[in-house]
């Protein structure tokens, strides 16, 4: 990583030689690593007529860069959902996996840029959005479930009737072709909203309009953990709110610095936490699904031995999500704002001199 130092100019030339860096004709010492190569400029508080010296600007803070990086991300979701629809052959799991990921960050982008949509076409997106991602519900269930039952404790009658579950629904699993066909459908759907996003948006989108749209994701997740309490299936939203939140703040904290990244992390661990109750959740609703041709009894035994594990793993992830989303959406917001702020300013004449120093 390189900085900008002012020095004497012949004295700058000595102990460039001496000390790894490099002399330049405005007589500064440009410091660069061991193996010569020139990395990204250090910030610090020092301006010439065009403004500060050896910085770089972070796409957050220009609203031109800032839409021009978030249609960037959404096109890469867009082409992540075609390479795993192109890649079943190699495995139908990872395939749909791949491409359900790409689609939930497809999503979480528009969320980002929701505020400066017209309804319509916000509305209109996100719809064609969620539909090509539920398409692969199925397959998804399919390709998880074997790994779900195998993960948790079950006596041997619960074992019997799980894999007769497993067998009645390996015979309607749908073939390579057809998945491949719902994976290229879902694929086309998420593209066509790539252009309709690209249209819709102003040329400019300010860093306001992504916090607040980031602030709406955590407010959904957090009422979503409340009610969760006590239902299952807003559990399962705040699983998927929570995903969306994590790829929001992945997104912004790459442009950004440590700040942001340690309130990634943050959430980042809590979805982590929620991801065995979801697949258990998902487990109840594929055990009705193929009960067929099992005793009652047997079906019903083996869902309450699920029940009591999915209760004690949901208990789990929410007393881990309690101080993460115990803030209110605009608390949250102004942490955002203020992080990425603190991250992106550069630091004082002083604060350089103790960097260097170090």
């Amino acid at each position: 990583m390189a900085t900008t130092i002012p020095e004497k100019p012949e004295a700058a030339k000595v102990e460039a030689k001496a000390a790894g860096t490099t002399g330049n004709s405005d007589g500064k010492v440009e410091v660069v690593p061991a193996d010569g190569s020139r990395g990204e400029a250090i910030r610090y508080h020092e301006d010439d007529k065009l403004g500060p010296l050896g910085a770089k600007v972070s796409a957050l803070w220009d609203p031109t860069d800032l839409r021009k990086m978030l249609v960037r991300e959404f096109n890469a979701a867009v082409t992540k959902a075609k390479e795993a629809a192109s890649s079943v052959d190699h495995g139908a799991t990872i395939a749909v996996h791949e491409a359900r990921k790409a689609l939930r960050r497809a999503r979480a982008v528009l969320s980002m840029v929701s505020g400066a949509l017209p309804k319509g076409e916000r509305r209109a997106v996100r719809a064609a959005l969620q539909e090509a991602r539920r398409s692969l519900s199925t397959a998804r269930d399919h390709a998880v479930a074997p790994e779900t039952l195998a993960s948790i404790a079950l006596s041997d009658e619960d074992r019997t009737t799980a894999k007769r579950v497993l067998d009645n629904a390996a015979e309607a699993l749908p073939p390579t072709k057809e998945l491949k066909q719902l994976l290229a459908e879902a694929a086309t759907r998420a593209a066509a909203q790539a252009e309709a996003l690209e249209a819709a948006l102003p040329q400019e989108l300010p860093w306001k309009v992504v916090v607040d749209g980031i602030k709406d994701v955590y407010a959904d997740a957090r009422d979503a953990r409340r009610k969760g309490k006590k239902s299952k299936a807003w559990f399962h939203t705040w699983r998927r709110r929570s995903k969306e939140l994590v790829y929001q703040l992945e997104l912004v904290a790459e442009h950004a610095g440590a700040r942001l990244h340690a309130i990634h992390e943050e959430l980042e661990g809590i979805a982590n936490t929620q991801s065995p109750a979801v697949d258990l959740i998902m487990l109840r609703e594929f055990v009705n699904t193929y009960a067929q041709g099992i005793q009652s009894d047997a079906v019903e035994h083996l869902r309450d031995s699920i029940e009591i594990a999915l209760d004690d793993l949901m208990t789990a992830a929410r007393d881990a999500g309690r101080d993460a989303y115990s803030q209110r959406p605009k608390r949250f917001a102004k942490r955002l704002s203020k992080a990425m702020k603190r991250d992106l300013t550069p630091p004082d004449d002083a604060d350089l001199s103790t960097e260097l120093a170090d």
